[in-house]
């Protein structure tokens, strides 16, 4: 069994691949889908962070999971905003969380986690049409890579990607926003 709290060391570290290329100066799509909070608009948010897949513990990974640059960390990448929360909100931050899983996968994963912001559900893969979200294949599935975006009035200002450890995405946000109230 794995415990989703932990990055194991000696993960590989993805490389840029520029599948998120074009997404700078892109508009958010005005999309409304179902999240642990009940429907919520993508243009609602100035950070959406998008993750492959959380964990749950005493469950299995799939099959080389650790092995999938990029893959493993979802969970402590989600709890990274969980806990910089009041500091985005201060910068004028609304936050989501975004993976390819199931409502009901997202609502325990929010709710075990006591997650503050909508963490929301986007199994038909939308946001891979449009704007055009980098996925991968694995075990059957198609799920999101790992990455973050900053809008603002609805555009697509900074992308964060690839990234790398999950679990200091949230930092590298909170210090670009600071970046720019100065």
């Amino acid at each position: 069994m794995h415990d989703p709290y932990v990055l194991p060391e000696g993960l590989p570290v993805p490389v840029d691949d520029g599948a998120a290329d074009h997404l700078a100066g892109s508009e958010v799509p005005d999309l409304v889908l179902p999240s642990s909070r009940g429907a919520v608009n993508l243009r609602d948010f100035e950070v959406l962070y998008v993750y492959p897949r959380s964990g749950r513990p005493g469950r299995d990974l799939l099959p080389g999971w650790d092995d999938i640059p990029g893959a493993r960390g979802c969970t402590p990448q989600s709890c990274a905003f969980r806990d910089h929360s009041d500091e985005l909100a201060a910068l004028g931050a609304r936050v989501a969380g975004l993976s390819a899983q199931t409502l009901d996968d997202q609502i325990e994963f929010a709710q075990r986690n006591r997650m503050p912001f909508p963490v929301i559900s986007d199994e038909w893969l939308e946001l891979a049409r449009d704007p055009g979200l980098p996925t991968f294949e694995v075990e059957g599935l198609t799920l999101y890579k790992r990455l973050a975006l900053i809008a603002e009035q609805g555009r697509i200002v900074k992308v964060f990607y690839p990234v790398f450890p999950p679990d200091r995405n949230a930092q590298d946000v909170v210090d670009w926003l600071k970046g720019r109230s100065t």
